[in-house]
């Protein structure tokens, strides 16, 4: 009999190899965003039918809410566990740009337990708003 073990490769681990970039973090993060706006609209779509398919309905769910946990890991162990740094002490400036980004950061988490939540589009909408302007703040010079 044999034996096969296996184990979830995850995107990113918490060692600074500086193999993943940040923009790819960025690209991935709307791809999510987009993938749950699709199985929000594919829910309410199938739910409308006269006889739904619950079987696709709970795929669709279950594809929305996984989209939403892939999202929220970048957030919390790409970015800030590892790229927003902690400012220097004293540093009036650094500590504005700090708090603005993970005020950011946490909008998005709360935004991305919103969708899983609900079909709200507009939860969609706050998370696209929400990286943007996290975007903008992150590469600012």
């Amino acid at each position: 009999m044999a034996v096969v073990l296996g184990s979830l490769a995850y995107s990113h681990c918490q060692i600074p190899c500086g193999i993943y970039g940040d923009e790819g973090r960025f690209k991935e993060l709307a791809e999510h965003i987009t993938t749950i706006e699709k199985s929000m609209n594919q829910i309410k779509l199938l739910s409308a039918e006269k006889n739904p398919n619950m079987k696709q309905v709970v795929r669709w769910v279950n594809n929305k809410d996984d989209h939403a946990d892939e999202l929220s890991e970048i957030v919390t162990y790409y970015f800030m566990a590892q790229r927003v740094k902690l400012p220097a002490a004293g540093d009036v400036k650094a500590q504005k740009v700090y708090v603005k980004k993970l005020t950011l950061l946490h909008e998005m988490l709360v935004y991305s337990m919103k969708a899983k939540q609900t079909t709200d589009l507009e939860n969609v909408e706050k998370l696209e708003q929400s990286l943007k302007k996290f975007h903008d703040v992150y590469f600012a010079k």
